[in-house]
């Protein structure tokens, strides 16, 4: 049912019941929870608040709401994360409006707190924990829960990497490898969906980090794997730095049969390619919790990324240019010192 719908069918039972002028009053709480309000979704669920005060009364309470987390994300109902959840301002309500938008792309130039604000989240935040939950055409394929402790000083200096897969684990995917090659890249790209949310207990906020798809899918030419990468753009560790951070999921499988997952991570990247720090990381992904949220968007998504890749290469050809610079210094110089001394022992 979509928002307009739900709020107009509630608007329309506000003002007449069976055929009459009953008010919404009139109506049991009971049986708008169980005929109406369970049905619904959650952006339909938050646009019907607009309906009534009651109506707003009984869209906030938290069962409906848990109901519908868990439906839209089967990890959520793992204890650990139902634990978390509890300590939200407003429960799974505040979850979900936490998780289910994108991170906005608007303001993500600006640091949201000072660095030493920064610093004091960092020895705050003793664990992350990770709610993954992987769909093929509207079908569950894998759900997980993960604790990520971030105190370690392994964990602040080494580049962040957090596997969903444990060694050697393969989960199967529903599509079968064969036919063009395009076409099976093009069902991952389409049916294939992730959702890896990171939450933090302490500050009880949490963010999505994976795009509603795949923004890149593209064939390993020496493994001959598929590597999907759900990436959102975001602010980096640093004033006015972009960053992209996601999933990467690599599905691979012999011809004829039906593709695995082979390697599900999350990971940010810099400008340059390269995965940062567990501190940089922690950083960004507490700062990214308290960014705005857009409705999800897969053309504003792969744009944001292409735009990236573009700057990414420009800064690459930048660097290559001033390392040749170097180097034809470095060299002029040498031949000019050798001539120098040759002239003068000469």
């Amino acid at each position: 049912m979509s928002s307009c719908s739900a709020t107009a069918a509630a608007a329309e039972v506000t003002t007449t019941y069976q055929g009459g002028g009953t008010s919404i009053t009139a109506i049991h709480p009971d049986v708008i929870r169980t005929h109406i309000l369970n049905r619904l979704d959650g952006p339909t669920l938050a646009s019907t608040t607009c309906a009534s005060t009651q109506f707003k009364y009984l869209c906030t309470e938290d069962n409906l709401w848990r109901d519908i987390c868990n439906s839209t994300w089967p990890s959520t109902a793992h204890p650990c994360v139902m634990d978390a959840i509890t300590s939200f301002p407003s429960g799974h309500r505040s979850f979900y409006s936490d998780s289910f938008p994108t991170l906005h792309h608007h303001g993500l130039l600006h640091r949201h707190s000072s660095k030493e604000s920064q610093e004091q989240r960092l020895f705050q935040t003793p664990e992350l924990i990770s709610a993954v939950d992987i769909y093929y055409a509207g079908k569950l394929v894998y759900s997980k829960v993960l604790k990520t402790e971030t105190g370690s000083l392994w964990f602040l200096s080494s580049p962040l990497r957090i596997d969903l897969l444990d060694l050697k684990e393969t989960v199967p995917v529903p599509v079968t490898l064969e036919g063009e090659e395009d076409t099976c890249m093009e069902n991952l790209e389409e049916h294939l969906t992730v959702s890896w949310i990171v939450i933090d207990p302490v500050s009880k906020r949490a963010v999505n980090v994976a795009s509603s798809k795949a923004v890149e899918t593209r064939r390993n030419w020496l493994t001959d794997e598929i590597q999907l990468r759900y990436y959102t753009v975001i602010a980096g560790a640093e004033e006015g730095e972009l960053v992209q951070c996601g999933v990467v999921v690599t599905c691979g499988g012999k011809e004829g049969a039906e593709l695995d997952l082979k390697e599900v991570s999350m990971q940010v990247e810099d400008m340059e390619g390269k995965i940062q720090t567990g501190m940089d990381s922690l950083v960004i992904l507490l700062e990214a919790m308290e960014g705005k949220r857009s409705k999800s968007d897969i053309r504003v998504e792969k744009e944001r990324f292409h735009l990236l890749q573009k700057k990414r290469i420009e800064c690459r050809v930048r660097k290559q240019r001033r390392e040749r610079n170097l180097d034809i210094v470095y060299i002029s110089t040498g031949v000019a010192f050798f001539c120098s001394l040759w002239a003068y022992f000469c």
